[in-house]
């Protein structure tokens, strides 16, 4: 499958909504130009990471902002509008045929290949899951929807669990700082105890913290630790990946935060700090995967995953399966699937599912477009 990756630069993130729907309207112009298909009228399936309010396969209304997105002009706004608009500028025939959340994407891609998949679990930037729901039970699905006989995918957006206050028998002194230092302070409380956008903050919270108590590197930080989000999520997989006692990359991770002085006991300190932040996030993943399985009552399940943290992070898949298991009721049986893309396979098959339901309408005569 020939792909390509586009970056979005931090301006594009935090300008207009505009600019963000114009930069992703150039980077499919590019790609299509590049392959010889400017003058391809081709079928898209759009994966948009974000809360939404879906009114239909190509209509969603941003909700707000999430993993250091700060748009203006678009919460409200139905995006796949503003994307069909910034397409239409760059004259190129694309159609927009499905918009779906990156959890949807992930359930799709692995239920190609496996038809027990019944969850779709995103554990990168940020966290969400999406779930096989009997339509009965879905209080939100519309009534103009024909009723699927299988049931309805439900996006649970659980990233958001607690921002109601419910976990904050949970939450420390350092994940007020992490929220504190957020751009949606408040909100998304869930995510930002597992996603890989906080891991490298609440390391480096905890980190400064000891280090001004005197209780690391003798009371002697550097501007990066004392500075947010200097910390990177890949220095804790770094650290992650040595034994106990080696220390090579937990050396180098120092480095790169101005910490060449650190002890080996400062050294085992920040292996600890990253084991207890790496186990904590993936025990709670597994709870909220545990209470989904709890609710399917399925016999058997299959799990899809993605995100960079599952994907990336040496211990995280290990943890999570072992977690999820002992949560679980051992009725219900389950397999946890690496998804391959799903972002841009399941989108992809979404939208030619799309695609060839309205080439059958358009066969028997019952549309004209």
């Amino acid at each position: 499958m020939d792909n390509q990756i586009f970056a979005i630069p931090q301006h594009v993130m935090l300008g207009s909504g505009e600019q963000l729907f114009d930069h992703i309207a150039d980077c499919l112009a590019d790609f299509m130009r590049l392959r010889g298909l400017k003058d391809v009228k081709l079928p898209l399936g759009f994966t948009f990471s974000f809360p939404c309010r879906q009114e239909g396969l190509t209509r969603a209304r941003l909700v707000q902002w999430t993993k250091g997105f700060a748009c203006k002009g678009v919460e409200g706004q139905d995006v796949v509008e503003l994307l069909r608009a910034s397409i239409r500028k760059r004259g190129v025939e694309i159609d927009v045929m499905a918009v779906v959340n990156d959890t949807t994407g992930t359930l799709m891609s692995c239920a190609h290949k496996n038809r027990e998949c019944r969850v779709g679990v995103i554990v990168g930037t940020g966290t969400n899951a999406c779930y096989m729901e009997s339509v009965p039970n879905a209080e939100l699905f519309a009534d103009e929807f024909a009723a699927p006989t299988d049931g309805v995918i439900v996006n649970t957006e659980w990233g958001a669990f607690g921002d109601n206050g419910v976990l904050d028998f949970v939450r420390t002194d350092w994940d007020d700082e992490v929220n504190t230092y957020s751009l949606n302070k408040g909100r998304q409380l869930f995510e930002k105890m597992i996603s890989g956008m906080y891991m490298g903050e609440m390391v480096r919270s905890i980190v400064a913290s000891l280090t001004r108590q005197g209780l690391l590197f003798e009371g002697k930080g550097s501007e990066k630790l004392f500075t947010p989000h200097c910390f990177q999520s890949a220095f804790v997989s770094w650290i992650e990946s040595e034994p106990k006692g080696v220390f090579i990359q937990t050396r180098k991770a120092m480095a790169e935060m101005d910490l060449s002085h650190a002890s080996e006991d400062d050294l085992f300190s920040v292996q600890m700090i990253c084991e207890r932040i790496s186990t904590r996030a993936a025990h709670l993943v597994s709870a909220a995967i545990a209470t989904v399985l709890n609710k399917m009552r399925r016999p058997f399940t299959v799990v899809g995953v993605d995100g960079s943290v599952y994907r990336y992070h040496p211990h995280f898949h290990d943890l999570m399966a072992a977690k999820t298991a002992e949560l679980t009721d051992p009725a219900y049986r389950f397999e946890m699937m690496l998804s391959e893309d799903g972002s841009g396979r399941g989108a992809a098959l979404v939208a030619a599912v799309a695609v060839r339901q309205m080439e059958e309408l358009r066969a028997k005569g019952l549309i004209d477009y």
